[in-house]
């Protein structure tokens, strides 16, 4: 074991000099197998940075939110959210760096959030991490948002309950309604998406035509806080209308016709300030209970599309800011438990920390980790991209089987 840690250990010494020479770096004079990243996050309405460590340990993770900056518009607003991450995002590194209790001269690599996302935040996190990493001669990869997202917990969970491949994601974003089939770490076949808007952004837009308020929640927590909204009067289920069940029987999501529906109910009823309270609870969760139920749907036609070609899936994997709905935990849960009472083998559900659900740099540093301890860098000149199927991804890494005896065969050298 230890001869064939020893060829390794050359092989990736061999294709971190090259790499280096190719970003006219200096290569270090020996491979680290403990690596250290810094990574980088912005791509949305969060200025996010972290430091982890290939044995799994976060080191630090920084979260600047910017709720109260959107709240007036309903929504991001891409200018504004640009100009807060350059505010943000040197103390954000500073923080980062503190918490962990080391310096730029300990960390290793620098991660970035690549794409997909909103150009204005994309640029922030990217020049931040390429100037640091130009001054300091260290490599730099940019990650793919949702593949940070569907790896999370290859980095979180215990090694007995690591999702084995292949593996169901359900990411579930401001931005992306995605049911992946993760046959790798870089390997993901799209079962299902969107046709219109996210059940994220249908979230957000339902919050905003019920007029809640953010606080320091965002607006999709904010909606499901006010569902658990105790009454006194309760209104009967007639008195809303129930959520349409788009595209019935097929892999895709739709989700502009839920948020069409209670906004048509709104009007019809002369605007938000004629319906009371009640009712508007009632509506918020004949919204909630039907979003989540079009995610249950889809997600059992994914496992019998997996089932009918003898793809066994072990694990389903669900991430990204929707994800800390307690609701859709609970339901999911119920989900899977039901398919397997059908003569279906058990299937484990895992879920991200709730605070590894919502866009952070920790995962972005994990998902990062794979390329570097192979060697397989970016260039300085990579560019961003602003949108980018998680198909594309087209850099080969070992299997998780074989990134797992990495890790543990570094730790014996």
């Amino acid at each position: 074991m230890l001869i064939t840690s020893m060829r390794r250990q050359k092989h990736c010494n061999a294709v971190i000099s090259s790499t280096y020479a190719s970003l006219q770096l200096k290569p270090k004079a020996a491979f680290r197998r403990f690596f250290n990243v810094l990574a980088l996050e912005s791509s949305a309405d969060d200025t996010c940075a972290a430091v982890v460590t290939s044995e799994r340990k976060i080191l630090s993770n920084i979260v600047v939110t910017q709720h109260k900056q959107h709240a007036g518009f309903g929504g991001i607003h891409p200018f504004f959210a640009m100009q807060a991450h350059q505010q943000a995002m040197p103390e954000a590194i500073r923080m980062a760096l503190s918490d962990a209790n080391t310096g730029l001269n300990d960390i290793d690599g620098i991660a970035f959030t690549r794409g997909p996302g909103m150009a204005g935040g994309l640029s922030v996190c990217s020049t931040a991490g390429k100037a640091i990493a130009a001054a300091l001669n260290k490599p730099i990869v940019g990650v793919h948002h949702m593949q940070a997202h569907a790896l999370t917990p290859m980095l979180t969970s215990s090694h007995d309950s690591l999702p084995q491949f292949p593996f169901l994601t359900l990411l579930v974003t401001g931005k992306h309604t995605l049911l992946l089939l993760a046959r790798s770490t870089t390997s993901f076949q799209t079962l299902a998406t969107t046709n219109d808007e996210s059940v994220g952004h249908a979230f957000d837009k339902v919050a905003k035509l019920l007029e809640l308020q953010w606080k320091d929640v965002g607006p999709g927590a904010a909606l499901e806080a006010f569902c658990k909204t105790p009454l006194d009067e309760e209104v009967q289920e007639k008195d809303v209308p129930q959520m349409p069940d788009p595209l019935r029987g097929r892999l895709s999501f739709s989700y502009s016709g839920l948020h069409g529906t209670v906004e048509k109910f709104i009007r019809l009823q002369g605007g938000i300030n004629s319906l009371s309270i009640p009712t508007r609870v009632a509506l918020a969760r004949s919204f909630q209970s039907g979003a989540i139920r079009q995610l249950e749907k889809k997600l059992r036609l994914g496992l019998e599309w997996c089932r009918q070609r003898d793809i066994r899936i072990r694990h389903v994997v669900v991430s990204g800011g929707v994800a800390c709905n307690s609701l859709l935990r609970s339901r999911l849960r119920t989900c899977l438990d039901e398919y397997a009472d059908s003569e279906v083998e058990h299937t484990a559900l895992v879920f991200p920390s709730v605070h590894l659900c919502t866009d952070n740099a920790a995962m972005i540093g994990w998902a990062s980790m794979h390329r570097f301890l192979e060697g397989d860098y970016d260039d300085l000149s990579v560019e961003l991209r602003v949108k980018w199927d998680i198909e594309e991804l087209g850099y080969s890494m070992p299997s998780e089987t074989a990134q797992l005896e990495l890790l543990e065969e570094g730790s014996r050298v």
